[in-house]
C-alpha cells in the first residue's frame, strides 16, 4: 500500500493521541494537582509559613517580600480578615498586590518594607481556637495561656530569625480589629518591635466602640457577630427577606428575639453581650485604654481616628488620654485625626458624603505624616522626621493642625444653653423651671439615616457615611426637639470633647437619650448650593438612662422627677463660620442603629418582651436653676 503524506501525518497524529491517552479514568481530570505559580517577571516574592505559637499552635502568615530588598524592615499586620485573601495574587507588581489589604500600600511599597500579614488563631487558615477581641491570657475573660500579645511575640521572634532579608526592626499597624491587635502587640513587647500604628481601633466595645455606645446596644453590629463567629472562615450569611432594616428590627422585636431568630445563641460572643449589657468588669477590665494604662510604655505608637468614623469613635481618643500622661518627653504617642469614615485614612479622603474637604486629606495625611513617621522607626539609617505630637484636622477651616498637645481647648467647658421656644445660646435663659416636651414612642422610633435603611454591607449601602448625613431628615419630627443659635457673627471654635449636661424627666422608668451638636450651613450658599441649609452633625450619641447612677448596675429612672445626666460626645475639631448657626437636637430613640428602649424598666433589655415597650412623655429642662446645655470645649 502506498502512504500519502497526508495519510502519514493522520496516522502520525493518531500514535501520538493514543500515546496521550491516560491509562486509568482518574487521570482524565484536566486540573494540575497543583498549579505553578505564575511568577516571572514578578517584582515580589510571596511566601506562606505557618508560624509555631509556644503551645504548639501554627499561625498563617503570609509574607511579601520586594525582590532585591535586603536591610528592609518588616510591617506586620494580624488579621481575622483572611491573610490569603488580603494578599491575593492578582498583580505581579508589589505596590499592586498591597492593594487588597488594609494598609497604606502606597506609602509600604514606596519605602520597600517586608510586608507580613498573619491570620489570628481560629481563623481562616490558622490553627487554635477564637475568641473575639480575646482579652490577655490568665483572666476571668481568657483563661487560656496565650492571648494577641503573646502570639505577637512568638510571630516576631520567628520573623527576624527567618527572614533574611530584613534589618531586624519590626512594626505593626491595622485598622479596626487589625487596629485592636497592634495595641496587644504593646503588653510585654518582643525587643523587635519598633513602633505600633493602631488605625480606627477596637478599643471598649461598651462605652463607645462596636458594640455598645454608653449602654444602648449597636443592632447593626449583629449580621457581624454571626459572619465573624459562625465559621472559620466567617462565611456565614445574615439572611432577611426585608429590604429596609428598619422594617426588620422593627418587626423583629427585641435584639435577644432577632439573634434567636438569626441562631445568634449558639454563639459564645453573642452569649456574652447579652449577659452583659452593663459596663460591669467583663468589660470595664479588658478595655484596652485601661489595659494600657497599667503598663509601661515601651513602643513609639501612633494613634490614628477619624472624626467621623461610624464604627469605631471611642477608641483612638480613649487610647491617647490613658497613654499620654506617661509620655513625660512628648516622643512616644502621637495621635493624629482626620474627617475621615472608618478606615477611610487609607483611601481618597477628598470628601466624606456630601461633605468636601478640598483636598484629598488622608493622601496628605499618609505622606506628611505616616510614611516619615514609619521610615524613622523601621529603616535602619532611621532618618529624621517632623511629625508634630498630635495632628488634627479642622473641619470648617478644612486645615490641618500640627500640635504639641490634645485638646487644645481649656479644661473648663463653655456651657451652651437650651432655651424656651428651641432657642440656643451662651447665656443662660433663667427665670422660673420650664420644659420642652415630646412623646418617644418604641413603636415609631426615630430613624438615624433617612429610609430605606439597607444592611450595614450591603450592595450600595452608603453606612460609611451616616454620621455627616444632612439631621434635616428628622428635625421636623414632633419627637425631636430643635434648639438653635443665631446665625453666627464670628468664627466659633471647638477643640476637645463637647459634654452633654441634660436635665430630663420621662413618664416612664427607663430612657434613652441621644444629643446631636450640629452646624447648620446658612440658607444661601453660592459656593455649592447643594449644601445651603445642610445641618451637619459635628458631634453626636446616646446614653441609656438606666445607667445615670452606676454605669456597671441598671437602675429604675423614677418616674416624672427630672433628674441630670452627664455624658461626653465624641472628639471634635471644628470651626462653625460666620453666617452658619449651631443647633442641638435631642431625642429617644436612634433606630436601627440602636435597640430601642422599652422605656419600661426590664432587667435586661435583650429579653424584653412586645408588652414592656410604651410610649413615654419626655421634658427637656430649658429654664430655671437646672437649665439643660452642652458644655463647649471653647478656643477663646
Amino acid at each position: 500500500m502506498k502512504f500519502t503524506p497526508r495519510l502519514l501525518t493522520a496516522c502520525a497524529f493518531a500514535a501520538l493521541a493514543a500515546q496521550a491517552l491516560p491509562a486509568t479514568a482518574q487521570n482524565y481530570d484536566e486540573r494540575p494537582a497543583k498549579m505553578a505559580p505564575r511568577d516571572v517577571g514578578y517584582d515580589y516574592v510571596r511566601k506562606v509559613v505557618e508560624i509555631p505559637m509556644r503551645d504548639g499552635v501554627k499561625l498563617h502568615t503570609v509574607i511579601i517580600v520586594p525582590k532585591g530588598a535586603k536591610d528592609a524592615g518588616i510591617l506586620m499586620t494580624r488579621t481575622p480578615y483572611d491573610a490569603d485573601g488580603q494578599t491575593k495574587v492578582d498583580s505581579g507588581t508589589y505596590a499592586g498586590i498591597l492593594q487588597n489589604g488594609d494598609g497604606a500600600g502606597d506609602v509600604i511599597a514606596a519605602a520597600g518594607y517586608i510586608r507580613v500579614i498573619q491570620d489570628v488563631r481560629g481563623m481562616h487558615g490558622s490553627e487554635g481556637i477564637y475568641m473575639m477581641n480575646p482579652a490577655r491570657a490568665g483572666t476571668a475573660q481568657n483563661p487560656t495561656k496565650t492571648d494577641d500579645s503573646t502570639d505577637t511575640y512568638d510571630t516576631i521572634d520567628w520573623l527576624v530569625k527567618h527572614v533574611p532579608e530584613s534589618n531586624g526592626r519590626v512594626g505593626i499597624s491595622g485598622i479596626s480589629y487589625d487596629g485592636f491587635l497592634p495595641l496587644m502587640a504593646l503588653i510585654n513587647p518582643h525587643p523587635a518591635l519598633k513602633v505600633s500604628v493602631p488605625m480606627n481601633p477596637m478599643v471598649d466595645g461598651w462605652r463607645g466602640d462596636d458594640w455598645f455606645h454608653n449602654g444602648a446596644f449597636r443592632e447593626g453590629m449583629m449580621p457581624y457577630i454571626l459572619g465573624q463567629e459562625a465559621t472559620k472562615d466567617a462565611s456565614t450569611p445574615w439572611i432577611t427577606d426585608t429590604a429596609d432594616d428598619y422594617d426588620y428590627y422593627l418587626k423583629g422585636g427585641s435584639a435577644g428575639a432577632i439573634g434567636k431568630a438569626q441562631g445568634l445563641e449558639q454563639l459564645g460572643f453573642w452569649r456574652k453581650i447579652t449577659q452583659h449589657p452593663a459596663y460591669d468588669s467583663f468589660w470595664s477590665t479588658q478595655a484596652m485604654d485601661t489595659v494600657l494604662a497599667g503598663q509601661p510604655l515601651k513602643v513609639p505608637t501612633l494613634i490614628v481616628g477619624g472624626l467621623w468614623d461610624q464604627e469605631d469613635i471611642y477608641g483612638a481618643p480613649a487610647v491617647y488620654r490613658a497613654l499620654e500622661p506617661k509620655d513625660t518627653a512628648n516622643d512616644m504617642v502621637y495621635l493624629s485625626m482626620g474627617p475621615w469614615y472608618h478606615g477611610q485614612e487609607v483611601r481618597d479622603g477628598s470628601a466624606l458624603g456630601a461633605i468636601k474637604w478640598d483636598a484629598d486629606t488622608a493622601k496628605w495625611w499618609r505622606w506628611h505624616v505616616l510614611a516619615p513617621f514609619l521610615a524613622h522607626y523601621l529603616k535602619s539609617d532611621q532618618p529624621a522626621m517632623d511629625v508634630a505630637p498630635v495632628t488634627m484636622f479642622q473641619s470648617g477651616r478644612n486645615e490641618w493642625q500640627k500640635l504639641q498637645s490634645w485638646p487644645t481647648a481649656s479644661a473648663a467647658g463653655t456651657p451652651l444653653y437650651l432655651k424656651p421656644g428651641g432657642a440656643l445660646g451662651f447665656q443662660a435663659a433663667g427665670g422660673a423651671a420650664t420644659t420642652a416636651d415630646y412623646i418617644s414612642d418604641p413603636a415609631a422610633p426615630v430613624s438615624y439615616r433617612v429610609r430605606p435603611t439597607l444592611p450595614t454591607y450591603a450592595s450600595g449601602s452608603t453606612w460609611k457615611q451616616w454620621l455627616v448625613d444632612d439631621q434635616r431628615a428628622v428635625s421636623g419630627r414632633p419627637d425631636v426637639l430643635t434648639f438653635t443659635t443665631d446665625a453666627l457673627t464670628t468664627p466659633t471654635t471647638i477643640a476637645g470633647v463637647p459634654e452633654v449636661n441634660l436635665t430630663a424627666s420621662t413618664t416612664g422608668t427607663d430612657s434613652d437619650w441621644v444629643v446631636k451638636l450640629i452646624d447648620v450651613y446658612p440658607d444661601v450658599y453660592p459656593g455649592d448650593k447643594a449644601m445651603a441649609g445642610y445641618q451637619l452633625s459635628v458631634a453626636m450619641d446616646i446614653f441609656r438612662g438606666r445607667y445615670r447612677e452606676d454605669l456597671a448596675v441598671a437602675k429604675p429612672i423614677a418616674a416624672n422627677v427630672p433628674l441630670k445626666y452627664k455624658f461626653a460626645l465624641p472628639t471634635t475639631n471644628h470651626v462653625f463660620l460666620p453666617g452658619h448657626k449651631i443647633m442641638v437636637q435631642v431625642q429617644s430613640s436612634w433606630f436601627p442603629l440602636y435597640d430601642r428602649n422599652p422605656q419600661t424598666f426590664v432587667p435586661n433589655i435583650f429579653f424584653a418582651q412586645p408588652k414592656d415597650y410604651v410610649k413615654a412623655t419626655q421634658k427637656i429642662t430649658v429654664a430655671g436653676p437646672d437649665e439643660s446645655y452642652i458644655s463647649l470645649p471653647l478656643v477663646r
